[in-house]
């Protein structure tokens, strides 16, 4: 039986060279943001130690940009647009399914909507170039090597692992989208209800803006009262949801026009984070 290909590229092969370079891909993420912030990062959208940002962009690379190896300056050109053309469409899908933003490039003047700049796109030109160049042949004759048999065993482990990965991170998001729904909802519920409550309460939220985790349950009546109870369940919950996000993307905030319910959920980790400090430090003493 002939085995499927891939532009090219036998799909067994193609697999495993897109395990390969998500590997190096989180690798590299990993050692540069940690080197950056000054604390270990295990970079990654999933679970496990995989980037598939990267594993697709190599592929990318592998399949349309050989042609062009022998011309420098097309070679270049031609990386530097499609993969900056492939990190926009990830950004942009993120944002869409998600509602949050995973990395910003605002900061730099010229910019397209945060998700891709000038800089990093110039870098992707010089990363093709290194991959296709230095490290792509090494890969590729280190992968020769495994055949038959192994190569489909091996193929299809990596698969099940990848398969229970994006699964759990699928999950994790759809779980996360729900509560923070959820917490909107509760919060708009908690508002009105203070409002309702006593005319001082209007007063008391629009000098504390968005931080409804401010508000005591002695400020509230019963009903009050009761969506405070239920506002500050769902920020737990939420919170705990999005920790490993939030640890790995610090600069992540939301994508919807309305960004206070997610920064109050940032807010919480940050006080969970202060007060196991304080206790670290409290037991040390001891």
């Amino acid at each position: 039986m002939k085995e499927l290909m891939f532009f090219g590229l036998p799909l067994s092969l193609a697999f495993l060279y897109f395990v390969v370079y998500s590997f190096l891909g989180w690798c590299m993420e990993t050692v540069f943001c940690s080197v950056v912030e000054r604390r270990l990062v295990s970079r990654g959208f999933l679970f496990g130690p995989i980037c598939p940002i990267y594993g697709v962009g190599v592929l990318m690379m592998i399949c349309w940009f050989k042609p062009f190896m022998d011309r420098p300056v097309i070679f270049y050109l031609v990386a530097t647009v499609c993969m900056s053309a492939w990190e926009y469409l990830v950004g942009w899908f993120l944002e869409v399914t998600t509602h949050i933003k995973y990395w910003d490039y605002s900061w730099s003047r010229f910019n397209l909507q945060g998700r891709i700049c000038l800089p990093i796109s110039l870098a992707w030109g010089v990363l093709s170039y290194l991959v296709l160049f230095f490290i792509h042949p090494g890969v590729e004759g280190a992968l020769a090597q495994i055949k038959g048999v192994l190569l489909y065993f091996l193929d299809g482990v990596l698969l099940g692992l990848l398969s229970a990965d994006a699964g759990a991170t699928i999950f994790q998001l759809v779980k996360t989208s729900q509560l923070m729904k959820n917490l909107r909802q509760a919060g708009d519920e908690l508002r009105l209800k203070a409002h309702l409550g006593k005319a001082e309460f209007f007063d008391l939220l629009e000098n504390i803006g968005d931080r409804l985790e401010d508000l005591m349950p002695e400020q509230l009546d019963e009903a009050g009262r009761a969506a405070k109870e239920r506002y500050d369940e769902l920020m737990a919950r939420t919170e705990i949801f999005t920790r490993r996000f939030r640890e790995t993307y610090q600069g992540m905030r939301s994508s919807l026009p309305d960004a206070g319910t997610f920064e109050s959920v940032k807010r919480r980790g940050e006080w969970i984070k202060n007060q196991l400090k304080q206790e670290k430090k409290e037991n040390k003493k001891k």
